[in-house]
């Protein structure tokens, strides 16, 4: 190879590493998909948008025990679950107790569906605690919840941040 010509000869290097490899063979080499791995990309990409947006704008009550219903903040929701947060003054609930939620559409119109808590863990910093719930299946609302949990992801892909940067001017003319 010639030291002032600064190109590779990949062919030969090629042909050197295949030789190599050939002798020092021991196994299976590992096979890495990469449509797998931008998939798990995009599904966390799609995570941190939908927790964004249920933190601030899709509500919930949940029904406690000897108090009735509360508020509570939607921190994530997939097709196997949901994470609900709960201010921290109100307690949390217990690992395998079910809770009634409601999804509220406007003031007066719901669709409730059951819970089932996994986990809790306190967010000091937030002063809640978020509890980590599976849905509890074979209520009547199963398909509605399925429809829910699929338009959240279909609109969390597309979403916005409106920084007001279209104003209506001479509103006073």
């Amino acid at each position: 190879m010639d030291t002032g010509n600064k190109v590779i000869d990949f062919v030969a290097r090629k042909n050197a590493e295949e030789t190599k490899s050939q002798d020092q063979f021991t196994g299976e080499a590992p096979i890495l998909d990469m449509t797998e791995r931008r998939s798990e990309i995009i599904s966390e990409e799609r995570r941190r948008v939908k927790r964004t947006i249920l933190s601030e704008f899709v509500g919930a009550l949940v029904v406690i025990p000897g108090v009735g219903l509360h508020k509570c903040a939607i921190y994530d929701i997939s097709d196997s679950g949901i994470a609900i947060d709960l201010d921290s003054d109100l307690g949390h609930f217990h690992e395998n107790e079910e809770v009634a939620v409601r999804v509220y559409l406007n003031q007066q119109t719901y669709f409730p569906f059951t819970i089932k808590i996994q986990n809790y863990r306190s967010i000091s910093d937030e002063n809640v605690y978020r509890h980590g719930c599976s849905f509890v299946k074979g209520t009547i609302n199963d398909q509605a919840l399925h429809h829910f949990v699929k338009f959240i992801e279909t609109v969390s892909a597309s979403l916005q941040t409106d920084k007001g940067d279209i104003m209506v001017s001479n509103l006073n003319k």
